[in-house]
């Protein structure tokens, strides 16, 4: 059976709850398809959060990486087609912010995602869940992670897929937070589901 390593973040900024979170929790431990789901919720926090993946890929030593970030005023789920080398946005949980920071002082200016993100979005579409390709996963955290995951798999010469999904928001936190576009806390883990099932 393979493993797929499955994070979530913490909730963040001003935001009580995070969706992605619900979902690593619920489906930790199940098998989906080929894999069998490791699900590990981060904290949203530069110094910790990459320590605690890295911990995660050289303990569990996955088949597949799928790492999933809430992309708040967003209506789609939208796999992150790369990741930038550069860090800057608001403070972190810690009150840690950074400005224009490189994530690796020599790494390369960017990486590609390595899940199949064209199959994902096709899966999803056909089942009646709006989905697209994104083409910036910003610079905050959801972009730091995916970025250090993907160098350290490529300085590893490691064939493991891996990459960044961003969902929207959930019913509960739009109510919490107001004006924003969400799904069902159900239909965003059945959606996740499918990607799951949708890996080779």
């Amino acid at each position: 059976m393979n493993k797929l390593l499955l994070t979530g973040f913490e909730p963040f900024l001003h935001y009580t709850l995070n969706p992605t979170a619900e979902i690593v929790r619920e489906l930790d431990g199940r098998t989906i398809g080929k894999y069998e789901v490791c699900g590990k919720v981060l904290p949203v926090q530069f110094a910790k959060t990459w320590e605690q993946c890295l911990m995660h890929l050289e303990n569990e030593k996955p088949d597949a990486v799928m790492l999933l970030g809430l992309a708040a005023g967003r209506n789609k789920i939208t796999p992150e087609r790369v990741t930038i080398n550069c860090a800057d946005g608001e403070a972190d949980n810690e009150g840690v912010a950074k400005h224009d920071e490189k994530i690796q002082s020599d790494g390369p200016a960017a990486y590609f995602n390595t899940l199949p993100i064209r199959t994902f979005c096709e899966g999803l579409l056909k089942k009646g869940y709006p989905a697209a390709i994104s083409n910036t996963a910003g610079t905050y955290l959801c972009n730091y992670l995916m970025y250090q995951t993907l160098h350290y798999l490529e300085q590893a010469n490691s064939k493991v897929p891996a990459g960044f999904i961003h969902l929207p928001a959930s019913h509960d936190l739009a109510v919490e937070a107001g004006n924003m576009p969400s799904w069902s806390q159900r239909d965003l883990t059945d959606a996740i589901v499918c990607l799951i099932d949708d890996l080779a």
